[in-house]
């Protein structure tokens, strides 16, 4: 079974929209576009080498697709450029309007997790996302992500498409690697770690007030 590798530019309150320039993605009003480039330094590079240094697949949502298509085919001479143009792009998509022109694609129509569960099947290198929060709502909610690759960028942005939004299954991760850039980016790879462990920090019987205070939250409730 291939690998399926979640990674992504955060901010700290988790918004995931328009990294990298104003005009990628203003939908909804966002104004913050861009909000990734004064953080990039040569280790945050590093890390970006890091991550496409062994064989993968894209794995796209249609609307990061169509805002790759429009950039990376004129930067081969760029190394992550080369790295995406000569690789296979799998887009995720229900339309049967658009144009998916960029050598190599796969247009997986129909519904997302079952297509992707399929093509986890197939023969192939690593899937690897690069945005696509849509995309990514429903890969986690049907457990298909093997890896989550985050980028924690110190900035907050108030608003903005988000990577887990309301509505995200719940589950416990393990920390497999982290690591920080002087510009203090925080790379955190984890994966998934089956259901989350509860437990309490709370020693003997509840006091008087404890107990007062939840029959009055109940009663709220």
């Amino acid at each position: 079974m291939r690998k399926l590798i979640a990674a992504a530019f955060v901010s700290l309150d988790g918004v995931m929209q328009a990294p990298g320039g104003p005009e990628e993605d203003p939908s909804g009003g966002f104004s913050h576009g861009g909000w990734t480039f004064p953080y990039f330094d040569e280790e945050g590079g590093q890390a970006m080498v890091e991550l496409f240094s062994t064989p993968f697949d894209l794995l796209l949502g249609r609307k990061t697709y169509e805002i790759f298509n429009a950039y990376w085919p004129y930067h081969d001479d760029n190394p992550i450029g080369a790295a995406f143009n000569a690789t296979t792009k799998h887009v995720a998509t229900r339309s049967t309007s658009r144009a998916f022109d960029w050598n190599n694609t796969d247009v997986l129509r129909g519904d997302a997790t079952t297509k992707v569960a399929e093509l986890k099947e197939t023969p192939g290198p690593t899937l690897l996302t690069q945005g696509s929060g849509n995309l990514l709502q429903a890969l986690q909610k049907a457990g298909l992500v093997d890896e989550w690759r985050v980028m924690i960028f110190p900035v907050l942005l108030g608003g903005g498409k988000r990577l887990f939004e309301e509505g995200v299954a719940a589950g416990g991760l393990k920390l497999q690697k982290t690591s920080v850039t002087p510009s203090g980016v925080i790379t955190a790879t984890y994966s998934p770690a089956g259901a989350i462990p509860a437990g309490s920090h709370v020693e003997g019987p509840p006091s008087e007030a404890e107990l007062k205070r939840r029959a009055e939250w109940a009663k709220e409730a």
